[in-house]
């Protein structure tokens, strides 16, 4: 496992497009698939519709607000470039780790890097991002709401490495001073084992994002239209002179959000699974008997 420290910059929207390995834009939404760990308050700031999520721009621009909130403050070395970015990437022959293990890696680096205090309710804000296989990014803004500039430690490079070896022997990862080990019964089964299974998990995964697309369509799809039904439902009631059908009015329309959220959640989840699926097996083939010439008329005696 490798971390590597990213140069610092005043928008965190370059730091994230990195990070998913696309632009960000204010269509696609982030969800807890893909933000693996974020600082302590950040649920104070999420919307009130339990059904939508927030935009890839939404979050560059809540990491990037500090900046223009607390314009005075500086790092010791009197630079206002606040947005610190790191990514983790594992050796490319680690198993596929699962999201709890992806978070408590990320809280660990966060706490080694000083962005993340135990206890500490008013803390910078950060986000760890795993978008893209066996890489983790967590990008921070190191100003505080007190208006003060994160202190990070000292020789911070050595301390993630002597983390990073730590974390390689806990959960049974490669370390990139070693490589693997083809004698060890494990690994050798893990790694003649793995072709067929990135494969079938390639083409599995491919198939489940042509499902989550087909839910996911705006207009076309099913729970489009469910939505659209429930919004025709909630226009017919507003209609009606009762503020008791007003009331149920609102109730729908706010489902209806709710179904357009989770589109759009199911859309940005689908967008992180491979689209191309191995090819389909060729079907028998049969011979094409070809035509034979009619025999030859004998002539009459």
């Amino acid at each position: 496992m490798i971390i590597r420290i990213g140069a610092r910059d005043l928008s965190a929207s370059e730091a994230l497009a990195e990070a998913l390995g696309r632009p960000v834009s204010g269509r696609e939404a982030l969800t807890d698939h893909t933000v693996v760990a974020h600082w302590n308050n950040l649920d104070v700031y999420t919307p009130l519709d339990e059904g939508q999520s927030w935009t890839t721009a939404e979050f560059a621009e809540h990491l990037s607000d500090p900046n223009w909130r607390h314009p005075v403050a500086v790092s010791p070395q009197g630079d206002h470039r606040a947005i610190w970015h790191a990514d983790v990437r594992l050796h490319p022959d680690d198993r596929a780790l699962t999201r709890p293990e992806w978070t408590e890696i990320a809280h660990r680096i966060a706490r080694v890097a000083g962005i993340q205090h135990p206890g500490d309710e008013h803390g910078c804000r950060w986000i760890a991002v795993q978008a893209q296989p066996g890489r983790l990014d967590l990008i921070a803004n190191l100003i505080r709401p007190d208006d003060t500039w994160t202190a990070q430690p000292h020789r911070l490079p050595v301390l993630l490495a002597a983390e990073s070896r730590r974390i390689e022997a806990e959960l049974g990862l490669i370390s990139p001073r070693t490589g693997p080990d083809p004698h060890q019964p494990v690994q050798q089964a893990r790694f003649l084992g793995r072709r067929v299974e990135d494969a079938a998990a390639a083409d599995a995964a491919s198939q489940f994002a042509v499902l989550l697309r087909r839910l996911a369509e705006e207009r076309t799809g099913p729970l489009a239209t469910v939505r659209g039904l429930i919004e025709h439902a909630a226009h017919r009631l507003e209609e009606l002179p009762d503020a008791h059908s007003r009331d149920n009015a609102h109730q729908l329309e706010m489902v209806a959000r709710r179904l357009y959220g989770i589109q759009q959640s199911l859309d940005s989840l689908a967008a992180t699974l491979p689209t191309t699926a191995r090819p389909p097996l060729a079907g028998p083939t049969f011979p094409v008997p070809t035509p034979t010439a009619p025999a030859p008329a004998h002539p009459r005696r």
